[in-house]
């Protein structure tokens, strides 16, 4: 190949990488959810939804301590993977405290739960919800909205999908609780349901700035939504630090792990209450332990993997990724299953990953 052509090449890829990242806007924003947010009188500020570096920086572990009045841009960061057949959409949820008020409880600084949006190619512009797949703490349920091809797989189906209509689509509604901030479908996080007797927040996606809530009972705050791939972001920052020791890093204590200390009252919530250490993850660090063959990360990583082996009834569904970012930048980075990141788990092998990367579906 000519230096011409190279260079036309290198442009071409450009502009498409530049076309697709708009598209997955478009498409995270189509079917960015409805999120009700259960909240606690005693500590509002602590059920805000934010951006991991809320206080301007990406020092983890003074996140607890900085957490203030919460006077920040509510917050919601996503990824999209694609597939031949399926988008896979992760919606994440930042909380600065994974908090508790009882007694003999335990805490820990930085809390990311979220939701995994299934969506197939059906022909539409925006294609079609089949499925969704959340984050409660080391677990995770599953959902489908009515009419879905998807049924029972090695896990049972936790419930429906309930939507709304808002901003021009209809929209999948999630809901978390207060405090420890476990994700699920609404309305299955029965303390807030958004009756007018409970306290929560409602947030709305939004194609700009995100807003604060005015109190712990607003039903009306719109979240900005935050590519995960952004430049100098979340997921540029774990590739940084993904060769380091816990010493030199700033965000990860580990792969996909949040470093986390008992600064700043951590451990003092409630009488004999405990404080964690690095005990919060990242979406590539997602995990349910007793789930079988689905492993840490997948969650965001290999999607295919974690739908197929959580549901039956998908029908055509391609395990071949047209659109692999996490993949990719890893592969990019000259990780391997040789030379894996500090802390990766030994239960997803990056070159078998790597294999479903064909960028097309010739």
């Amino acid at each position: 190949m000519s230096y011409i052509h190279k260079i036309l090449a290198m442009l071409l890829m450009f502009i498409t990488a530049h076309a697709s990242a708009d598209f997955y806007a478009d498409l995270a924003f189509h079917h960015a959810p409805i999120h009700y947010q259960d909240t606690d009188s005693t500590n509002y500020p602590a059920e805000y939804i934010t951006a991991i570096d809320y206080d301007s920086d990406w020092v983890s572990n003074n996140n607890w301590d900085n957490l203030g009045d919460g006077l920040w841009p509510a917050t919601v960061y996503y990824s999209v993977v694609e597939s031949c057949s399926h988008y896979f959409i992760t919606y994440a949820f930042f909380h600065p405290r994974d908090w508790v008020d009882t007694p003999f409880d335990g805490e820990h600084e930085n809390d990311l739960e979220g939701a995994l949006f299934v969506v197939r190619k059906n022909g539409s512009t925006y294609g079609a919800m089949e499925g969704m797949i959340t984050v409660f703490h080391s677990d995770f349920y599953s959902f489908v909205p009515n009419g879905s091809p998807l049924t029972n797989g090695h896990e049972n189906i936790d419930g429906s999908v309930t939507f709304t209509f808002y901003e021009g689509s209809n929209r999948a509604r999630t809901a978390q609780e207060a405090k420890g901030h476990g994700l699920k479908a609404w309305p299955y996080i029965n303390n807030f349901t958004g009756a007018s007797n409970q306290d929560g927040v409602i947030y709305y996606p939004s194609r700009g700035t995100g807003e604060t809530p005015s109190s712990g009972n607003d039903r009306s705050v719109k979240y900005q939504l935050v590519n995960i791939f952004t430049p100098n972001g979340f997921w540029q920052q774990a590739l940084h630090e993904a060769s380091m020791s816990s010493a030199m890093s700033s965000t990860f204590h580990a792969w996909g792990t949040f470093k986390g200390n008992n600064s700043g009252g951590c451990g003092g919530g409630a009488i004999f209450a405990s404080c964690n250490s690095n005990s919060a993850n990242a979406p590539w660090g997602w995990n349910d332990g007793n789930d079988g063959a689905s492993y840490r990360g997948e969650f965001a990583l290999h999607p295919t993997n974690l739908v197929d082996h959580y549901f039956n009834g998908v029908g055509n569904f391609s395990h071949q990724y047209i659109n692999n970012r996490y993949a990719q930048d890893l592969q990019n980075a000259g990780f391997n299953s040789s030379y894996k990141p500090q802390g990766w788990s030994d239960s997803l092998d990056l070159n078998s990953l790597y294999n479903r990367l064909t960028h097309s579906c010739q």
